[in-house]
């Protein structure tokens, strides 16, 4: 597969499905953030470019969230005392991707005050669009209350009576002004319903030239990606990074080479995205999960899977990515695959995977000594959970791959 085939609308939208995730019960609300500021915009007759990129950066607006905790902090109220931080990590993420660096400045104050906007020295332009985010951002925990009952086409008035109030203060006028005209009529609350809020993104996304990302660019996503991942947790810090580089030089010692190593590498940054839907309270466990918590971690590979197939519909990077917890001898995760299912990608991603861990601090034990790990994947390769011959590799070079994994 050429990985310049991938749609840039195509990806962020998909790709936008994760940091939904955090969220758990207010799932899609990236989603409807970005349908509302492009509605609002569109209001204000701005150029159909700029409509498009509010688009996405609704969408991505808070991929400085990887925490649960924090997700529901920040749709409780209208202002939170801690907003500011993930405004600072969304941008961090953001000005180290290239294909996205443009939408960093509006992500960083898309929680700060119009008033206060006012006084930064901060550009017209990336005022209006960064408070045109926040004002789409806390209409969306107005109405949260009312998605799921029915009861917001009761409610709705009051929501725009409640956002005029704050016209001039946390936004400005004209925005408002934009919202108050567009949001009088039912349809505009009725389109955030998630089978129209899908259907409609979906149209907007068959209306525009399509846009595509080089190889480059798509790891920079990807990475970017696998950055909101491992923050999640302190245990987790760069823990997607390292098993791609991990799995990188592992397809590499085994002779793959061009596409295929960026394939491998992007499969190994991506492996965990569905991990965004799992509670930090599960991932920082010090002891045994109980049954129903094994049960959500072990969705995680499967979210994974389904997310990158909407982003990778020719290549096999979902399956590479998805079957990380899946064993040689069918007992693993999400699909019990056998080892005649799994290609030597997959196989790579896995032992990757555990060497990584295992050499990482988790909430339960301190890190591993190469020795201990190496032990102990051969006792996976005897149990029939790993492949020998890709334990072997690593085993070849394991001081190599432990500074991969460690430094």
């Amino acid at each position: 597969m050429n990985l310049q085939h991938v749609d840039i609308h195509n990806a962020i939208t998909a790709l936008s499905c994760a940091l939904d995730f955090v969220g758990v019960d207010e799932v899609r609300h990236g989603k409807r953030v970005a349908f509302m500021a492009r509605a609002i915009a569109e209001r204000l007759g701005w150029p159909e470019t700029e409509c498009l990129s509010i688009l996405y950066g609704g969408m991505l607006h808070d991929c400085g969230v990887s925490r649960i905790h924090e997700h529901r902090r920040l749709t409780e109220t209208l202002e939170w005392d801690g907003a500011e931080d993930h405004c600072l990590r969304g941008a961090d993420y953001l000005s180290a991707c290239l294909p996205l660096a443009h939408l960093a400045a509006e992500i960083r104050y898309h929680h700060t005050r119009w008033i206060k906007l006012l006084e930064l020295p901060v550009e017209q332009r990336v005022r209006l669009r960064a408070n045109l985010l926040f004002l789409a951002d806390r209409i969306d925990v107005l109405q949260a209350p009312f998605l799921n009952s029915g009861a917001i086409l009761t409610e709705y008035q009051g929501i725009i009576a409640r956002i005029k109030t704050l016209s001039g203060t946390l936004f400005a006028p004209e925005l408002v002004e934009a919202f108050a005209e567009i949001a009088d009529v039912e349809a505009f609350w009725l389109a955030m319903e998630p089978e129209y809020l899908d259907e409609d993104l979906r149209d907007i996304g068959s209306q525009i030239p399509t846009a595509m990302l080089d190889i480059s660019a798509l790891k920079e996503l990807a990475r970017l990606f696998s950055r909101v991942v491992d923050a999640k947790t302190p245990y987790t810090d760069e823990h997607s990074q390292r098993v791609a580089q991990i799995s990188r030089q592992l397809a590499a010692d085994f002779g793959l080479e061009n596409y295929d190593l960026e394939q491998v590498e992007i499969a190994g940054l991506l492996h965990d995205i569905g991990k965004l839907r799992v509670s930090e309270d599960i991932i920082e466990k010090p002891g045994g999960l109980t049954p129903t918590e094994r049960a959500t971690m072990h969705r995680h590979s499967y979210d994974t899977f389904r997310i990158l197939q909407r982003v990778f519909s020719d290549s096999k990077i979902p399956i590479w990515a998805g079957f990380h917890h899946e064993t040689l001898n069918g007992e693993g995760y999400p699909f019990k695959s056998s080892h005649k299912e799994l290609d030597l990608e997959c196989r790579i991603i896995a032992v990757a995977d555990i060497f990584q861990a295992l050499a990482q601090e988790r909430p339960y034990r301190h890190t591993m000594s190469l020795q201990y790990i190496l032990d102990n994947m051969q006792s996976r390769v005897a149990a029939g959970q790993l492949d020998a011959a890709v334990v072997a590799k690593l085993t070849e070079n394991a001081e190599r791959y432990y500074r991969l994994a460690v430094a």
